[in-house]
């Protein structure tokens, strides 16, 4: 049985190794910190127009306050790889999970754009923190068990988001947004209540001596690696980017779609999306990095050929949901061959990148709808997808973690 579909009974660097139970609270409780934090941003994603109004600001205004969760997400990320070689990912998960809940309360308790500014370069802070430490520790608990599971941690952000997003939705017209954030910091206390005391109690599994000796050794030629899969995240990212800002709105302006239909064109995207991630493992386990990679992208590229160009609206949502589809392993894969390249440091690398493929996307899509048309715009998405499927054959015979043949 190839060594990447054994699950690892016991990890090497601790008396006596972890167990496989331990290994699987440890596999939960980072699932659990995925799906909250999918939760919590999407809980403050749906009540953006409520503060808005709370706050006075008008369009520029809220989209220069917004840039702080970006600024605050960046900063931060090329800092948390080094926080978690010092104090381990498992602490730093914990930390910034502490941070995320308590900070994503005080935008509801903002009256102006630049108080609003500020405080969401705390939120942001500690949502690019948590990102980075969670991908680390999952990085390492997937090479402990030896089984392609990253995309289930994804899927559970996903999945989070979506049930943070219907919540907020049901509860936006009785609850006023302070009182739904400061639920959502009970929420994400008491969670990380339950499942920190897991990762605090337990390191992070050592790398098998032979995934460890596959790493690069120079720091030049690992750096370029990490680049690679960054450039790879980068891509995807854009697309998500891109149909949460711009998919409706082709729907309703270009094809003429209800405004009810034309809402459930990212749903559909998302979903889509969260089912990929879920059976990433077994397509992983079945195909290998490489061809997860190479094949999601073409997926992807003609699922957003479809969306943007279909004279339909039926035919663009069923476009929006093979592009779902195509896009949903591509950045876990991405991270955690970064991740495998190069510890805490490479996860770090390639979430940047990938967040700033998911900043790029919008505007983008924009200029070149003024310049052009939306729906050529929204090709550019189909482009992406084609070049990270080209990247990922590319990097075919990068030495990663998993095995020849399973790549």
């Amino acid at each position: 049985m190839p060594l990447l579909n054994k699950v690892r009974t016991a990890v090497p660097g601790g008396p006596g190794g972890d167990t496989a139970p331990s290994l699987s609270r440890l596999r939960t409780a980072l699932t659990l910190f995925f799906a909250l934090d999918g939760f919590l941003f999407a809980g403050w994603v749906v009540r953006i127009p409520a503060i808005k109004q709370q706050t006075g600001a008008s369009a520029s205004d809220l989209g220069l306050a917004l840039l702080g969760v970006s600024a605050g997400a960046v900063v931060t990320m090329t800092l948390t790889g080094r926080l978690c070689r010092r104090h381990g990912s498992h602490a730093v998960t914990v930390a910034t999970a502490v941070l995320l809940s308590l900070s994503i309360a005080l935008p509801a308790l903002t009256h102006s754009p630049l108080a609003l500014g500020l405080v969401l370069l705390v939120f942001g802070a500690a949502y690019g923190g948590i990102n980075v430490a969670m991908n680390s520790a999952a990085v390492d608990l997937v090479a402990a068990l030896r089984r392609p599971v990253m995309p289930s941690f994804h899927a559970a952000f996903s999945l989070g988001g979506m049930v943070g997003a219907g919540l907020g939705g049901l509860v936006a017209g009785s609850l006023a947004p302070a009182t739904h954030l400061l639920g959502l910091t009970v929420v994400g206390l008491l969670l990380t209540a339950v499942a920190g005391p897991v990762l605090l109690r337990q390191p992070s599994p050592a790398p098998p001596e032979a995934i460890a000796a596959e790493r690069p050794r120079g720091k030049a030629g690992s750096r370029g690696l990490v680049l690679v899969f960054g450039v790879i995240a980068l891509c995807t990212a854009y697309g998500e980017g891109a149909l949460a800002d711009w998919g409706a709105l082709h729907l309703e302006q270009d094809l003429h779609a209800h405004p009810g239909v034309a809402a459930a064109g990212y749903s559909l995207f998302a979903l889509t999306m969260t089912a990929g991630r879920l059976s990433g493992t077994a397509l992983l386990e079945r195909l290998g990095q490489t061809r997860t990679l190479v094949a999601g992208g073409a997926t992807a590229a003609a699922g957003m050929v479809l969306g943007a160009l279909a004279p339909t609206v039926w035919a663009a949502l069923l476009g929006f949901a093979v592009t779902g589809l195509g896009l949903a392993n591509i950045f876990p894969v991405a991270v955690a061959r970064a991740g495998a390249l190069a510890g805490p440091s490479g996860v770090a690398a390639a979430s940047t990148l990938g967040y700033g493929g998911m900043l790029l996307g919008p505007p983008s899509i924009g200029f070149l709808a003024d310049w052009f048309s939306l729906p050529i715009a929204l090709t550019t998405v189909a482009v992406l997808a084609a070049g990270a499927a080209v990247i990922g054959y590319a990097a075919r015979n990068v030495r990663a973690p998993a095995p020849a043949d399973q790549r």
